[in-house]
């Protein structure tokens, strides 16, 4: 095979064409690898182990209807209604045609609103026996004669068309449009998430399955993407895998993979979907019944227990950690240690969150004489401290470890930032007001990371700064 290398910011892409043994539902298919080198893995304990443990059936499950970006949720029940596994609990207002159903049979107990009306939980009381809505099912073998149109509708019509998201603004995409692409992400190099041959572990039928649906989405055009580290996903899923990478965080996000990728600037509407979330919509239109499982990695050092767990959607977070939890004050974050957010013991799994890190707040009082101590153990970018000599994963909590000072311009963050972007200036240009200038900085190929919070010795709020203006920007532009 003839490779071709193409090197570019740090970033190098090498491509061969693939022989005969190639993709099973994609012809004539380029198989590519990536190394990166910008971006930062952060040096953080608590990985979960590569086990699974099934829980039983909790009491009750929840919709966080506050935590889907961008949807305005309107309710379709009421407290005290009875609800089936996958009957609607709220339509979108944007598009009344997406519906988020309901993932569990029972009573409605709950509806817990913030302030301004904000819906933050449908609270569902499972019956012993729940009974479930039914859908229709596809074969395998009419997916390709199905019409595009009529697949996109049972999507819809099932509830998981929000699982799909688009690029730049990461909102759900209109079932109107054709994409330039679908990238199928395997693997989260973010701490800590669940490993994917954790959760394709004997369900390769099924996956492939999702991605021929998704082939009919986007005219064949796919990428699935997947570590270059990870062997494992590699055997299990020999001949699907379509792009590989290697490199620092967060190369794994589609963003970044486009961003170097693209070739017009048509592929800034890129759609992308998780592994675990073509599994879901298979199993949806496969078996025709709403999902219920979902794969979630406890993780941190103050979990007792760090690994996998099957549970359901919508779990209750202390049915997760029910006595495998260090006692303490512990923070529980939802998602990702860099883009994920607080949760508590009395929430619930969030519609998209595969992974639940439990992290000590780190309200101690300031270690004595700590002016004076080399810090080998203190996880931190700059070079101040000793541990950047340390290989050793380190403990970290949620401490910020000072107060917010004036940017200092050291630069730390435009030298992690994955997409090149000058988190500095495009900062003070949102501050300023200055809106076409922070376009200009390139504000829309953030992808949302969470490095440049991370790096920045000012203690400065970047990443929400950034993200924020973005998703203003959205909300302006199709108000």
């Amino acid at each position: 095979m003839k490779i071709k290398n193409a090197k570019q910011n740090g970033f190098t892409l090498q491509s061969a064409a693939s022989d005969d043994n190639g993709s099973f539902w994609i012809k004539r298919l380029q198989m590519k690898s990536i190394r990166f080198t910008r971006g930062y893995n952060i040096k953080i304990s608590g990985q979960p182990a590569p086990e699974v443990q099934y829980l039983h059936k909790p009491t009750r499950l929840a919709l966080l209807p506050e935590r889907i970006p961008f949807v305005k949720p309107r309710l379709k029940v009421k407290i005290g209604d009875t609800v089936q596994l996958g009957s609607p609990l709220m339509e979108d207002k944007r598009n009344s045609e997406i519906q988020f159903l309901s993932p569990g049979g029972g009573k409605i107990v709950d509806i817990i609103f913030g302030p301004r009306r904000v819906i933050r939980e449908i609270v569902i009381r499972l019956d012993d026996e729940e009974r479930q809505v039914e859908f229709e099912s596809l074969p395998a073998s009419d997916i390709k004669k199905i019409d595009r149109d009529q697949l996109i509708r049972r999507i819809v019509n099932g509830g998981l068309w929000p699982l799909i998201r688009e690029l730049p603004f990461r909102d759900y995409p209109s079932p109107d449009t054709l994409p330039p692409a679908i990238y199928v992400s395997l693997g989260n190099l973010e701490p800590f998430q669940p490993l994917p041959e954790i959760y394709l572990a004997d369900r390769r039928e099924l996956f492939e399955y999702g991605l021929k649906v998704l082939g009919r989405l986007s005219a064949d055009r796919i990428h699935v993407c997947a570590p270059q580290t990870n062997t494992a996903i590699q055997r299990q899923l020999n001949g699907i895998i379509t792009l590989t990478y290697s490199g620092n965080y967060p190369v794994h996000d589609p963003g970044v993979l486009v961003y170097h990728m693209k070739t017009s600037t048509e592929e800034n509407r890129t759609w992308y979907v998780g592994g675990q979330d073509v599994l879901l919509m298979a199993h949806l239109l496969k078996y025709g019944a709403y999902p219920t499982h979902r794969t979630v990695a406890l993780a941190g050092s103050c979990a007792r227990v760090k690994k996998h767990f099957h549970t359901r959607l919508g779990a209750p977070l202390a049915h997760i950690t029910d006595d495998r939890i260090d006692e303490g004050d512990i923070r529980y974050i939802e998602g990702g240690v860099l883009t994920g957010y607080a949760g508590s013991a009395h929430t619930y799994l969030g519609f998209f969150e595969t992974a639940l890190n439990l992290l000590p707040e780190g309200n101690e009082k300031g270690e004595l004489l700590g002016l004076f101590r080399p810090g080998y153990r203190k996880p931190s970018y700059s070079r101040v401290f000793l541990s950047a000599l340390n290989r050793e994963n380190l403990e970290m909590n949620c401490s910020v470890h000072g107060g917010d000072r004036a940017c200092i311009a050291c630069g730390y963050c435009a030298q992690v930032c994955p997409v090149d972007i000058l988190p500095q200036f495009t900062y003070k240009a949102i501050l300023a007001g200055e809106v076409e200038e922070s376009l200009e900085h390139g504000l829309l190929d953030c992808v949302e990371c969470g490095l440049c919070s991370y790096v920045c010795p000012s203690k400065i709020e970047l990443f929400e700064t950034l993200k924020n203006a973005k998703a203003d920007f959205y909300k302006e532009k199709t108000a």
